[in-house]
């Protein structure tokens, strides 16, 4: 059974850190990109980051560059995002996905998602 589980959001002030962590289980890791979506209410979701298991490239949207820094461990098959500089435009539930391309146009594989609330 494929299972995403998501942990390390909270509240937190306008300019500090969080860092979310995506456990995976149930395929093949390496095969895998995996990608942190967020969605705040009365929002679309969007895509926030992504790597690929396989050779470690990442991408970012534009309004995280420079303050998130999305990692992985192959051993834990666990995707790491570190975020810092937080601002409250950031508050969203962050949810973590899996498929075989950054690119893919919907994740195959859905976590259930943390809450990350920043205050001003």
């Amino acid at each position: 059974e494929v299972q995403l589980v998501e942990s390390g959001g909270g509240l937190v002030q306008a300019g500090g850190s969080l860092r979310l962590s995506c456990a995976a289980s149930g395929f093949t890791f390496d095969d895998y990109a995996i990608g942190w979506f967020r969605q705040a209410p009365g929002k679309e979701r969007e895509g926030v980051s992504c790597i690929s298991s396989s050779d470690g490239n990442t991408n970012y949207v534009d309004s995280v560059k420079g303050r998130f820094t999305i990692s992985s461990d192959n051993a834990k098959n666990t995707v790491y995002l570190q975020m810092n500089s937080l601002k409250p435009e950031d508050t969203a539930v962050y949810y973590c996905a899996a498929d075989y391309y950054c690119s893919a146009g919907e994740f195959d594989y859905w976590g259930q998602g943390t809450q990350v609330t920043v205050s001003s």
